[in-house]
């Protein structure tokens, strides 16, 4: 049976919400990120899977910027758009935007880039109808997508070529939990957007702990999806501080998962977070600065320094410098 081509408006899908007491992190009266990262992982999938008629699994996100917070009870946007296709892989263009509901004047909060890929019925990669650029807008926006397929190369060898070992006095935090049900996705796995969640609040606890005091995540890049996480395996979330800006800590991130029953562990997740201090008031400060002593510590505060150049090449913002 042929698959019809989708429509040029299949591309492009908006979701539309209140923002709950419940999406409002521990300290503050603001969204935390994490939940940000799950609206822009499901409003991505639904993109996807409208696009290719299949179930599709998160590959990548890279670039996040966390530009402004989100009040509870304000009214939020998540727009997903396709912006470039691979053989079996959907690059999609996410958004995040708030307002409040008695004014409707919308601003971004968040932006990034999700790579989805379609898989078939063998759970191996399957193709996708090519999307063609019609105006110069999107040619634009393809060809960035495009340049970013070798910058992400880069990051990916960059972060691949660290090791982690126990020959460090860097700060670390580490959660332990089982992956449960309510943490589904459609094909039976832990949700992507769960995932990042994880993420996020691992690297919170690791800077709050190290600034001691209020912290607001400001951008994460380099998010690699190596394996599902099976409901019920046991989750380790395990961040680590690799370098102190003047206001920002860099944190590595590594989620892993296993078997409860053989506790097996394997590799399922990566990224690198930037955390913010912020002051009683809620604004920027200065955080303690962190001086690597060990050989891995400084090996990793220079990695961090490294991946900070690789992101200038894509307009990386002021605030995680």
């Amino acid at each position: 049976m042929t698959v019809a081509q989708p429509t040029p408006a299949a591309r492009e899908i908006t979701l539309r919400f209140l923002a709950a007491p419940t999406d409002v992190a521990s300290l503050g009266g603001a969204v935390h990120g994490g939940r940000l990262l799950e609206w822009i992982d499901k409003a991505a999938y639904a993109c996807a899977v409208g696009w290719s008629g299949a179930y599709c699994v998160t590959a990548y996100v890279g670039n996040i910027r966390f530009a402004r917070p989100i009040e509870s009870g304000h009214l939020v946007e998540v727009t997903a758009t396709l912006i470039y296709t691979g053989r079996s892989s959907m690059h999609i263009q996410c958004s995040v935007s708030s307002a409040d509901p008695k004014v409707g004047v919308f601003t971004e909060a968040s932006n990034c880039l999700v790579v989805f890929v379609a898989t078939g019925p063998d759970g191996r990669p399957a193709g996708v109808p090519q999307w063609v650029p019609v105006t110069e807008h999107d040619r634009v926006r393809a060809a960035e997508a495009a340049m970013r397929i070798e910058l992400r190369a880069d990051i990916e060898r960059a972060m691949s070529e660290q090791t982690y070992d126990d020959d460090r006095f860097a700060p670390t935090s580490t959660m332990r939990f089982l992956a449960a049900p309510t943490d589904v996705n459609w094909g039976g796995k832990t949700h992507g957007g769960t995932v990042m969640r994880w993420i996020d609040e691992a690297a919170y606890l690791c800077a709050s702990r190290w600034h001691g005091g209020k912290c607001i995540s400001v951008y994460a890049g380099g998010v690699r999806f190596y394996r599902p996480i099976p409901i019920g395996h046991v989750v380790e979330v395990e961040a680590r501080l690799l370098h102190t800006g003047r206001e920002t800590m860099h944190i590595s991130v590594h989620v892993r998962s296993g078997d409860p029953r053989t506790l097996e562990m394997n590799l399922t997740t990566h990224c690198l977070t930037v955390v913010a201090a912020l002051d009683e008031a809620g604004d920027a400060t200065t955080v303690r600065q962190w001086v690597p002593e060990a050989d891995e510590d400084v090996r990793l505060d220079a990695h961090a320094r490294h991946l900070i150049e690789l992101r200038s090449r894509v307009h990386a913002p002021a605030m995680v410098r």
